[in-house]
């Protein structure tokens, strides 16, 4: 393996207790989509700490499966058939989403709804760019840009005005206005978490409760506008061309993409964003490289997304502190299945004591 090959991302073993049933999987898929032959090879990707993603590959053609977590769910969470939809919905729109092949409601081919869609072969950038990309800080600068603005590209797509026409027999096309509430998701985000978060705590973590009270006498009144948003957008949620490295081909993980504040949705990317002058234990939890020489720091991709929007970023610290009280929530609801057994990943070992000091990281960033 030579060349740009040799920086695709690719699929692994499947970890113990993940395994799915290559028989049932195989006869699904080849009742849904002509032409597979001979017997899969199934592998999983390390990506993820939520949805489970799969690797199936025919001889000749590459399928990705995503299914739920196995063990304990939180209410509402991992709904495979509507990631699917969500998905076919955008894919007119914002081209880079992949296309949906199929989607299983049978629970006996594993227990769960699942779907199946096309690989898009690519770069996935990590904890650490790969070194033979042979990034300057330039070159590191330009990626970070080009990454941005593709979601300040998804924010421009305004679900009032976007109605694709069908294209054929069949095809009766999109409306992007189904894909949400909208109006009021600041106040249903703020609710909804602080109740996953008391659903899912355990003993051994910080109550949250100083931030959320603080996140529901903080919230905006009113979205600053109304757009599909993302809604777990980063840089291991985005594919870059083998043969230019610099151009998004693929946006991923569309779990939690609906219509809301495309400012909360920034807010949510940005909880991610450690950079090179982040405290230590913030800096072990990085897992893009948002550190590197070139990458712009938090507040540049503030400025910068602002000045491709102009949308208002004056008062930006309640889109900081919810970002990172939703990955506190999503981190316990993992630590939960974690410590119930239910996930084996070890990466998720040292999840409870982050938690605890995500709650602290917001309550000094509200002041609380």
């Amino acid at each position: 393996m030579t060349g740009a090959d040799s920086l695709l991302d690719r699929a692994g073993d499947v970890r113990a207790g993940e395994e799915l049933d290559v028989a049932k999987v195989d006869a699904f898929l080849k009742s849904r989509i002509p032409g597979l032959e001979g017997a899969p090879a199934i592998g999983q990707f390390a990506r993820g700490a939520s949805n489970l993603t799969y690797q199936v590959r025919y001889p000749g053609r590459d399928l990705v499966l995503r299914r739920p977590p196995f063990g304990h769910k939180a209410k509402s969470a991992h709904d495979m058939a509507r990631e699917a939809r969500v998905m076919k919905a955008l894919k007119p729109f914002y081209p880079v989403v992949p296309a949906v092949l199929a989607v299983g409601d049978d629970l006996s081919v594993m227990g769960c709804e699942f779907f199946v869609m096309e690989r898009i072969a690519g770069i996935i950038a990590r904890q650490d760019l790969p070194a033979e990309l042979g990034f300057d800080a330039a070159m590191t600068r330009k990626l970070c840009i080009n990454v941005i603005d593709k979601l300040v590209e998804l924010h421009s797509i305004d679900p009032a005005a976007s109605v694709s026409p069908g294209k054929g027999a069949g095809d009766e096309g999109r409306d992007l206005r189904a894909l949400g509430k909208g109006e009021g998701y600041v106040e249903r985000q703020v609710e909804g978490w602080s109740r996953r978060f008391r659903d899912a705590r355990t003993d051994d973590v910080s109550d949250f409760e100083a931030v959320m009270a603080w996140l529901a006498a903080h919230r905006p009144r009113r979205e600053v506008a109304i757009r599909a948003i993302h809604g777990d957008f980063r840089f291991d949620n985005v594919v870059l061309d083998p043969a230019d490295p610099f151009k998004v081909i693929g946006v991923l993980d569309w779990e939690m993409a609906t219509l809301g504040d495309p400012l909360m949705d920034l807010g949510n990317s940005l909880a991610y964003w450690v950079e090179a002058g982040d405290d230590e234990y913030f800096r072990m939890t990085r897992r893009q490289p948002t550190n590197a020489p070139g990458m712009l720091t938090r507040a540049e991709v503030i400025g910068h997304y602002a000045q491709r929007t102009g949308l208002p970023v004056a008062d930006f610290g309640f889109y900081t502190v919810f970002g990172l009280f939703r990955v506190a929530v999503i981190v316990q609801q993992i630590w939960r299945r974690y410590r119930d057994g239910a996930s084996k990943d070890p990466q998720f070992a040292r999840f409870g004591p982050l938690v605890t000091y995500l709650d602290g990281r917001c309550r000094r960033l509200a002041g609380v």
